[in-house]
């Protein structure tokens, strides 16, 4: 593997405030963390509030043969997310620091302090209240990043309630089922939202959404609470307005300004968020209270390196699992002082990122490699513009990032002096479970590196045994249980223990049911590095060989002229499985067999002869959901020329380009 060679220690300079700035403290915490996780745990969870303290540090049961998957934590402890998040940092008089730097799609800027946001929260808290909304009742939330999202989120945290956030880019049909799913009485969205230049009618989906409740005979939301981003001249709604819709800006303004906390037993569902599996419908991943905060608080202080003063900014929409962990709730818990951001990389200019980052003077900046691979077309110039002289720790979160992305992250953007925490974990894991600590960990472009406190990953075989020697591939699993671990699915806890504690081989034969399986396919090396190959079911048998589709993808997108690279398997007359590469090439490059050519002798050096790509595909675009994730499914499917049933795509950013690649099929050799 060309970059294992390559490595970057830690700078100094960070090593030298850090909160853990050795890799030797690194690895004596660790070693606690899993030896005697009682204590460890007893340390860390005295940094919060708790109404009533907890006696068993964990409960666990991980092996089928012995019954249920059971998983708690902080057992007969009792606290809240909110009153963590706000009332004890305005208690200890910190009400006028500053939570949220908001920055909106157009230019527009606003601020928010701990008071301010503590008092939207209660507000919000009594409006949800009086619509009925009782401890334990799931509550929708379908809006943009405005303000009114994380102190949504933290309303319903304080009442008991339990959210179900629901990304403002899904289409009426998605936010139904979701709705359908888990019967929520209240959604809470807004008039619409400018996505760049183009406006999004969210209302108008949410009533299609309704509507289709209505359909299902299922009792629809009683309430629509809406607020109003783009007002009525922008965005006019008044004439649609039924005894369901209740502007949430006058019951907010009307309501009282105290609401008292809930107090939460440990094992109490927080929120559950929807995620697609790879059969059936999307999954609510359930979150409980006490496990969670402390994972989000834990593997934000640590994984940033936050220290009061930080401006911390993550680009993620807290409709997926990021903005939850890292914006909504890891961030209040250590009081720090973030941006919330609107807009979309490249509006009004391909220098947007950039630009908050020198305007807010951001010193921890953390987005997805699909953003930096978009942003590297663009060249240097958008970024050096810019005055990123107070960044100090970049990440990356969202699907493994390449090398040559990595590098040009550290390189352009980080300027050579800012670690690049590349951070692997799941919905499901709640918070980073293998990632770089910034003072600490030596880096390696493409690599997690090593496990956080508390996580025991391990690498299964094709067996499903645990492979002992340290350097290997395989299966990531993990071993043993952690805080922040989801609970169950909800409603349905047997496709919890189905999907996450049972590995099937190719075959279907079971061959594992006793730890935690990640869906995920990876890499250790010599040193213990971990390095993620995508998922299991994107890992491509060629020949006996076991490819990553994701290590074949980091090859191609070496290549100057490659933008992104898709890489799927199709069935191959003489090697089982053949590898077929999707192409993206820079603007002003065209298609040519020679690039081809050089395409595939990339991947020969990167890689080995055995991982050239068999066919190579030019397409325009990628089929992508709107959080930016590439339907994979519908790739495999041309592939394999089976493009007469490619599923429902109405979830795509752009359906057309499916069209476009069915139009430019190549011949397979």
């Amino acid at each position: 593997h060309p970059h294992d060679a390559e490595i970057y220690p830690p700078p100094s300079e960070v090593s030298q405030g850090a909160h853990i700035s050795s890799i030797s403290e690194y690895r004596q915490m660790y070693k606690r963390s899993i030896e005697e996780p009682d204590e460890f745990w007893k340390e860390i969870s005295a940094g919060f509030h708790w109404n009533k303290p907890w006696t068993t540090c964990s409960k666990v049961n991980y092996d089928l043969k012995k019954g249920d998957i059971s998983i708690k934590w902080f057992l007969e402890g009792e606290t809240n997310m909110c009153y963590n998040c706000l009332d004890r940092h305005v208690e200890a008089g910190h009400g006028d620091q500053i939570a949220y730097l908001w920055d909106g799609n157009d230019d527009e800027e606003d601020k928010f302090t701990y008071a301010q946001i503590l008092d939207k929260v209660q507000r919000m808290a009594n409006v949800l209240l009086s619509c009925g909304v009782m401890k334990g009742d799931p509550v929708a939330i379908y809006l943009p990043m405005i303000i009114e999202l994380p102190v949504a989120m933290l309303a319903c945290a304080r009442i008991g309630a339990v959210h179900s956030v629901i990304f403002g880019g899904f289409s009426a049909e998605s936010l139904a089922g979701r709705i359908l799913d888990s019967k929520c009485k209240v959604v809470i969205t807004a008039d619409g939202v400018m996505r760049g230049p183009k406006p999004i009618k969210l209302l108008e989906i949410t009533d299609d959404a309704v509507k289709l409740c209505q359909k299902e005979e299922h009792e629809a939301p009683d309430h629509v609470l809406v607020v109003q981003r783009l007002g009525e001249t922008r965005m006019p709604i008044s004439a649609g307005l039924t005894p369901r819709h209740k502007l949430l800006s006058e019951l907010m303004s009307k309501a009282d300004s105290k609401c008292p906390i809930t107090w939460m037993a440990a094992e109490d569902p927080l929120f559950m968020l929807y995620t697609s599996g790879s059969t059936g419908k999307p999954k609510g991943v359930l979150h409980t209270t006490a496990g969670y905060m402390i994972w989000a608080a834990t593997t934000f202080k640590y994984t940033f390196d936050y220290h009061e003063k930080d401006i911390f900014f993550c680009t993620a929409d807290c409709g997926w699992i990021t903005g939850h962990t890292y914006i909504a709730y890891g961030p209040m818990l250590n009081r720090a002082t973030q941006v919330l951001f609107e807009g979309i990389p490249t509006h009004p200019s391909t220098g947007r990122f950039w630009e908050v980052c020198a305007k807010y003077k951001v010193t921890q900046f953390y987005t997805a490699p699909t953003a930096i691979r978009a942003l590297m077309r663009y060249g240097d110039e958008p970024v050096t513009r810019n005055d990123l002289s107070h960044l100090r720790i970049l990440g990356s979160v969202g699907e493994p990032i390449n090398a040559e992305a990595w590098k040009w992250y550290h390189k352009v953007v980080g300027n050579d002096r800012c670690p690049v925490v590349d951070t692997w974990w799941q919905t499901e894991t709640g918070g980073h479970m293998i990632t770089p600590l910034p003072g600490a960990t030596t880096l390696k472009p493409g690599s997690a590196t090593l496990p956080f406190f508390g996580v025991v990953p391990i690498v299964l075989d094709a067996e499903g045994n645990e492979i002992e020697q340290m350097e290997c591939s395989g299966y990531l699993a993990v071993k043993q249980s952690w805080p922040g671990q989801m609970r169950t699915v909800y409603g349905d806890h047997h496709r919890f223990e189905q999907t996450y504690f049972t590995l099937f081989n190719g075959e279907n034969k079971l061959i594992s049911d006793r730890f935690y399986i990640t869906g995920d396919g990876c890499r250790r090396d010599k040193d213990g590095y971990y390095f993620l190959t995508g998922r299991v079911d994107d890992v491509i048998n060629v020949s006996g060989h076991r490819i990553g589709t994701a290590e074949v993808e980091s090859a191609l997108d070496e290549h100057h002229d490659c933008t992104e690279a898709a890489v799927v398997g199709y069935p191959h007359p003489i090697k089982g499985e053949g590898i077929y590469a999707y192409i993206t090439l820079r603007p002003g490059c065209d298609p040519s067999e020679e690039l081809r050519a050089q395409l595939k002798s990339q991947v020969r050096h990167d890689i080995g002869a055995f991982a050239a790509p068999d066919v190579i595909h030019f397409v325009s675009g990628l089929p992508k959901t709107r959080s930016g994730k590439i339907m994979r499914r519908i790739l495999r499917k041309v592939a394999a020329g089976t493009t007469d049933d490619l599923g429902d795509i109405s979830t795509l950013a752009d359906p057309s380009v499916v069209a476009q690649i069915i139009s430019t099929i190549p011949k397979k050799a």
